[in-house]
């Protein structure tokens, strides 16, 4: 699956760089390499890039800085880190920042490829009007600029907290499995990651008191449910 699609890879490390490059060159996609990541911003600032794969140790600039200032211009750009560090804080620092997944050396090509089609594919989805624009009770829930409208009052979301509710609004009275989403958005059902949800559920649960109709409700040991609750 390369559709044209221009990747911006920024390695420090020359062998892996390059091997990277013809690799996914030969897969079809045009490839960009940066040596360190003020190169790759600057990269990213001329080119029309479509994905970004960032090491997150480098010089001058690391991908963890690199992916911020992206993420100032652009929240929907897919972004894959890769890195040498494996402990799960360093994960979810990645995903705090907007990694939409995190590879940890060494990794192999086929790995990544897979990783990186299934990451241009989702945010393909996520361009379908209809998986974008939530109608549910008094509120209008919109993914892509990332706001949360009640009675003309809009509040912006976070990243985090605008995946959590896409994928709620999505089951609407269904169930959302717990280890599932974890998966899906911190690529991680650890504890650590599992408390790190529950924050994020709370924070949803106090924007959604604006109508008390509509809730996220426990069920208990498995998942979540967002219903609307009729008197």
């Amino acid at each position: 699956m390369n559709l044209g699609i221009k990747l911006l890879i920024a390695e420090d490390d020359p062998n892996l760089g390059t091997i990277l490059k013809a690799y996914l060159m030969q897969k079809g996609y045009t490839v960009f390499l940066a040596e360190n990541g003020a190169v790759a911003l600057e990269t990213y600032n001329r080119e029309d890039v479509d994905a970004c794969i960032l090491d997150v140790m480098m010089p001058v600039m690391d991908g963890l800085a690199l992916a911020k200032e992206i993420r100032k211009t652009n929240k929907r750009i897919p972004i894959l880190f890769l890195s040498a560090k494996s402990l799960e804080a360093d994960k979810l620092k990645g995903f705090e920042v907007g990694a939409d997944d995190y590879i940890t050396k060494p990794f192999s090509m086929e790995e990544l490829l897979a990783r990186l089609n299934a990451t241009i594919r989702r945010s393909f989805d996520d361009t379908k009007p209809e998986n974008n624009i939530f109608n549910m009770g008094r509120f209008v829930f919109d993914y892509l600029n990332q706001t949360l409208t009640c009675d003309g009052e809009t509040r912006r979301l976070t990243t985090k907290e605008s995946e959590l509710l896409r994928i709620f609004c999505i089951n609407f009275n269904q169930l959302v499995d717990r280890t599932s989403t974890l998966q899906k958005i911190w690529r991680d059902d650890s504890y650590f990651a599992a408390r790190s949800m529950d924050v994020y559920v709370t924070k949803l649960r106090k924007y959604l008191k604006a109508d008390p109709s509509i809730q996220i409700v426990n069920v208990h040991g498995v998942g979540f449910k967002l219903t609307q609750i009729v008197k």
